[in-house]
């Protein structure tokens, strides 16, 4: 489980954007300075750290700037200023993305998706050889967790890639609701079955050709979902 630390100051957004990254199933800490944030993030040892720039009492270039002489943690800076100048400057103070406010919830998970696959290959070299499970025209790099339709990267939440990893491995299965639920949700979830429907339907828009009249997976009737070679 990848360990994030936020410092964000605008603590209805911090909150928002915790419960999401918690619901990916990341473990999620929050500050709301910059002081604060940089006395954590050396401290102790985060996977990545989403750094908002204009903060209390140190402002996130600071804290990116000295959280570099110390550590290599991967920074995603988080901020309203759009100019070339800002987004060269947080890059040039240690940065490796940004995102600008108002962003998309979906953005920041898939940059933060795609910087932490990044660094892990970076650190793992044997990960740039995974392996690969084809269905039809789709295929899953499995260490990786990268999902793609003809060569196209598709972008998907853990959630969504861990419900279709699990249905592609067992092709002409038909997989209970109450399954999919234990095994991609957790035993000990209290999230009501119906959940599984609307992930579905996620993973059919984002999957499905729209000109087609078939789908990917198939409804069985009463009992669950399956993929049918």
């Amino acid at each position: 489980m990848s360990r994030i630390l936020i410092v964000e100051d605008e603590e209805n957004l911090a909150k928002f954007v915790s419960l999401e990254l918690k619901h990916e199933g990341y473990d999620v800490e929050t500050v709301l300075n910059g002081r604060e944030g940089l006395e954590k993030s050396l401290d102790e040892d985060f996977d990545l750290i989403l750094l908002d720039l204009m903060l209390p009492e140190l402002n996130g270039f600071e804290v990116a700037r000295r959280l570099r002489e110390n550590k290599k943690t991967p920074i995603i800076m988080m901020t309203a200023r759009d100019s070339v100048i800002d987004r060269v400057s947080g890059l040039d103070y240690g940065a490796d993305d940004y995102v600008v406010k108002p962003f998309a919830i979906e953005e920041l998970l898939a940059r933060v998706r795609s910087l932490l696959r990044r660094i892990d290959i970076e650190q793992n070299p044997a990960d740039k050889s995974p392996s690969i499970i084809r269905f039809k025209n789709l295929q899953l790099e499995k260490e990786n967790r990268i999902a793609r339709r003809d060569d196209q990267v598709i972008n998907l939440t853990k959630r969504e890639y861990d419900l279709l990893l699990l249905l592609v491995e067992n092709i002409n299965v038909v997989q209970s609701r109450e399954k999919l639920l234990k095994e991609v949700w957790g035993f000990d979830t209290q999230i009501e079955t119906n959940v599984v429907d609307v992930y579905i339907r996620y993973l059919r828009n984002k999957l499905d050709d729209p000109e087609s009249k078939t789908s990917y997976i198939q409804t069985v009737r009463g009992t669950g979902y399956v993929m049918r070679s």
